[in-house]
């Protein structure tokens, strides 16, 4: 009996040594949650004057290589995961929003190339024996300009070099700590329904009707130092702008499901606590009930 008290103890130690932990965890991901979660919303606004932009004066700008409909190619995925686990359900929702979808499913191996950002996304397409023309793992967290312009570039030259007749960006929208979406978004061509789409991709997740009237047109429209100019430095600046956002959000919602996740883990230690004490508690009971016992037989004897 003295032997199973010594066990219901070492349980109860080492399960509030694993909350210590989980509890730790969910304060440093709360606390990196409200970073990324103020540069994803900020991120998102400052993509969303840009299209604003591109979209009042696309059809002014001329072609551009990154406007260019194309009729044949292939189709390029990003998929965006995190490097870790510990994140709820976020990178199997982001993982089955791309390989479930009819845009997937409906095309051949042929017909469709894939880039991942993030370990689990490389991972499950490795296992799976899905062909990944580039990975990217253990992305820096403080990501500058100059670091999200390497993968653009990448990204771009795909696009001029491979035949590529659609860029589809699969990545978290960010909604609140315990809601986001994860949403296919063209990243390239650049038009007008790519703008929109880009725009009320909350809407569209949510299976609402797109916003009318999202954009005014503005009448006058001054380029320097000229319209070429502009037009090459804006669609550069949109390209590693929309990049940059999805990356952001897709950090505020996997610190989100960390502190969720982390949190449940908490209360879930908790719970086991509880009931290992009880369990303690009612087995001292019975071990003083016997020896209780034990002493009044002897004296009865």
């Amino acid at each position: 009996m003295s032997g199973n008290l010594l066990t219901i103890r070492k349980k109860i130690k080492s399960v509030k040594n694993t909350r210590k932990i989980t509890k730790a965890m969910q304060l440093v991901a709360a606390s990196k949650m409200k970073q990324f979660q103020r540069k994803a919303l900020s991120a998102r606004s400052y993509a969303k004057d840009l299209l604003k932009i591109l979209h009042n004066n696309l059809s002014d700008l001329g072609k551009s290589i990154l406007t260019e409909e194309r009729e044949s190619g292939k189709i390029l995925f990003i998929l965006y995961t995190s490097d870790k686990g510990l994140c709820g359900a976020l990178n199997a929702r982001m993982i089955r929003g791309l390989f479930d979808s009819s845009k997937w499913k409906n095309l051949s191996k042929e017909e469709k190339l894939l880039i991942t950002i993030g370990k689990k996304s490389y991972d499950y397409a490795r296992y799976n024996k899905i062909h990944v023309a580039k990975s990217f793992k253990s992305l820096n967290e403080n990501m500058q300009a100059i670091d999200a312009l390497e993968i653009v570039d990448l990204i771009i030259n795909f696009w001029k070099e491979q035949e590529i007749k659609e860029v589809i960006m699969v990545s978290p929208h960010y909604k609140s700590p315990i809601v986001f979406y994860p949403v296919m978004k063209t990243y390239l061509p650049f038009s007008e329904d790519m703008i929109e789409r880009h725009v009320s991709a909350e809407e569209i997740a949510e299976g609402k009707e797109r916003k009318k009237d999202i954009f005014t047109k503005e009448e006058y429209m001054i380029f320097e130092p000229s319209k070429e100019d502009f037009r090459d430095a804006l669609l550069q600046q949109v390209v590693q702008t929309l990049f940059t956002q999805s990356f952001y959000e897709l950090k505020a919602s996997e610190y989100s499901s960390r502190m969720m996740a982390m949190q449940s883990a908490t209360d879930a230690a908790d719970e086991m606590v509880d009931k290992l004490t009880l369990s303690l508690n009612k087995a001292r009971q019975a071990i003083i009930t016997q020896e209780i016992a034990e002493i009044v037989g002897g004296a009865m004897a």
